[in-house]
């Protein structure tokens, strides 16, 4: 590219402005603001930027002084180093943006800083003053790149009449070289380019030539690093498709089904740099196995509720094929002012690749012992069962179960047996798992069930919404909200079995209510009414959340349960519903959530209720 003289040598050679005296008749809004300090006293920071009003902060946060200064690096020898470097790396925003004829001053205590030798840093420096005479901005008299792939998608902005930053160029290339890689031509380049700046016109000529080289299918998978994994388990796993005409998408997939099998720490896909003489490319792949073992824990404490603690033990190649063991213990409601302890023990075995590259098959065992307010329930369940990963967003699952429980109420020993088909489809478009700020979640269950020995038969119904919405500066407000419909069709409330009924109340559904608070009395026992849960259920859950600082945000929420004793939302019903604000401060592996609540409807509760929980409540 043919460029203005003096931006040309200050990008080439970081040459002094020697000579050029330039003030401006005012400091930027940031004037002053941004500085160190040094033993001798603050190092003063001062931007000057004419020609531009929107250039001010992204140049100042581009400058390696700034960041240097904010980093307490003050000394005479990193402010030099980093005002040296800040010619370069400035003009190359500037010319980002489409400034091709800026003029960079950077005064160290009045001295050029370009004109100081390296060796020759003074101890102290007590004013930077960096001073930008931005100029016009140029604009494409010609945007051209060919030839091109059919469905490229280049920048809106790479046209005739557009600011022509190199920025924009340098995405109009890369565009064109994945526009033919998206259909098939693994080798494509950028072959010539032709990029002139005309500083009498303030236009830039713009023409990108492409090299769309031979189309490619997949060659072999070339894998290296593995100890303890079977390598054809790992090839079953990766799920390259060999012989498939190349697809930069499949090579991604292949990295996140490694990723989702746990067993690795990292991973490295690299494309051979030759193909072979049939026009394949092989893919070498290139692993480094974690250790098979882990541990972990949860807990959560509500006042009333009582405290949950969980722990899980995981061994991540069992068998040598990708197999992963996790024994999943849970203790919940210690110290319940409602109910007893609830114990809970899981033992579940996933097979990745099973079938497909994307379906993981699983068996799952479970023993509970349930001490609700109202009855007591002991459950086992064993099941079959895979899970389909359709894409980034898209999930299936399906099992087979058998489930038998036994409750202890005023009706005396109850026995529950039925053969289930769980089923579930997952949709999530949330920006962030742990904590959301924008899109949204969509989740339904449906549970055909098949009874034995008095049991009913039906199917149970369960459906959930979240959506996001972050509007403000970086959005800091976030508002979040949460719908939840279930019912159970075809079966009588008495022998249906009592873990498949809908409670509400509690952390995960009305905060301020205590846990499972909200039920039924439709079946009738020896000393009157039982309380169970419902045939129906419907929770609404709203979040206003602030994130005040980087790491704490509060949060004010309302939620509302309703829970119908019959099918299909029918029969009567009772409602309940509760109120508070929150605290989160944000952990690396989610926000850990202290929350307020206290009742604002209904007749199941009383009082504050507590609860501390790591993750957002949904």
């Amino acid at each position: 590219m043919r460029a203005y003289l003096r931006a040309a040598l200050v990008a080439s050679t970081v040459m002094a402005f020697g000579g050029m005296a330039w003030a401006q008749s005012a400091s930027s809004p940031f004037s002053g603001l941004f500085g160190g300090s040094t033993d001798e006293g603050p190092v003063d920071l001062q931007f000057r930027v004419q020609g531009a009003d929107d250039l001010d902060r992204p140049l100042r946060n581009a400058s390696l002084i700034s960041g240097a200064l904010s980093e307490g690096r003050t000394t005479g020898q990193d402010v030099l180093a980093a005002a040296r470097g800040d010619y370069a790396r400035l003009l190359g925003n500037l010319y980002d943006r489409g400034y091709y004829s800026a003029i960079i001053n950077i005064t160290l205590d009045g001295v050029e800083a370009a004109e100081i030798a390296p060796l020759d840093a003074p101890d102290i420096v007590r004013q930077v003053v960096v001073s930008i005479q931005a100029g016009p901005r140029f604009r494409f008299s010609r945007a051209a790149i060919a030839p091109l792939a059919p469905r490229t998608d280049l920048p809106a902005e790479y046209r005739q009449g557009e600011f022509a930053g190199t920025g924009t160029i340098r995405g109009a290339a890369r565009a064109g070289v994945e526009g033919w890689r998206n259909v098939g031509h693994a080798k494509a380049e950028v072959a010539d380019q032709e990029i002139t700046a005309d500083h009498v016109n303030n236009v830039v000529d713009s023409r990108i030539g492409l090299a769309p080289g031979p189309s490619v299918t997949f060659g072999q998978l070339n894998m290296r690093g593995y100890d303890r994994l079977d390598p054809r388990r790992l090839r079953k796993i990766a799920g390259l498709p060999e012989g498939a005409r190349f697809d930069p998408d499949e090579v991604e997939d292949v990295r996140k089904r490694l990723r989702r099998s746990g067993v690795f720490s990292a991973i490295t896909l690299e494309e051979a740099e030759t193909l072979n003489p049939d026009g394949s490319m092989d893919i070498n792949l290139t692993v480094v196995e974690q250790k098979p073992r882990r541990i972990g824990a949860g807990f959560e404490i509500s006042s009333t509720d009582g405290a949950m603690v969980s722990a899980y033990w995981m061994h991540r190649n069992l068998l040598g094929g990708g197999e992963r063991l996790r024994i999943e213990g849970e203790v919940k409601d210690i110290g319940s002012d409602t109910s007893g302890k609830d114990e809970q023990i899981t033992l579940r075995i996933d097979r990745p690749a099973t079938i497909t590259p994307d379906t993981t098959a699983y068996v799952l065992t479970s023993l509970a012992r349930m001490r609700e307010e109202d009855y007591d329930e002991d459950t086992g369940i064993i099941g079959l069962g895979f899970n389909q990963i359709f894409s980034d967003r898209f999930t299936f699952d399906t099992a087979i179960q058998y489930q038998f429980s036994r409750v202890y109420d005023d009706l005396g020993e109850t026995d529950f047996k039925v053969l289930a088909l769980p089923t579930s489809v997952m949709w999530d478009a949330r920006d962030n798992e742990n904590n959301a700020k924008r899109g949204y979640y969509l989740q339904g269950d449906a549970t055909p069930f098949k009874g034995f020995d008095g049991t009913d038969s039906g199917i149970r119904l369960l459906g959930e919404g979240r959506a996001f919405y972050s509007l403000g500066p970086e959005d800091r407000f976030t508002l979040a909200g949460r719908a939840r419909l279930g019912s159970v069709l075809g079966s009588d409330i008495q022998n249906t079995p009592r873990n498949y009924l809908f409670f509400s109340g509690g952390g995960g559904t009305v905060r301020g209510q205590p846990y499972q608070s909200l039920g039924v009395e439709e079946i009738t026992g020896p000393n009157g009414p039982i309380k169970t849960g419902g045939m129906s259920v419907a929770n609404l859950s709203a979040e206003v959340r602030w994130q005040v600082r980087e790491r704490i945000g509060v949060v004010a929420f309302a939620d509302y349960g309703e829970v119908w004793a019959e099918d299909g939302w029918n029969g009567g019903s009772e409602w309940h519903s509760g109120a508070g604000i929150g605290v989160r401060y944000n952990t690396p592996i989610g926000p850990l959530r202290f929350d307020v609540a206290g009742p604002t409807g209904g007749d199941t509760g009383e009082g504050v209720q507590l609860y501390l929980g790591l993750g957002q409540a949904f």
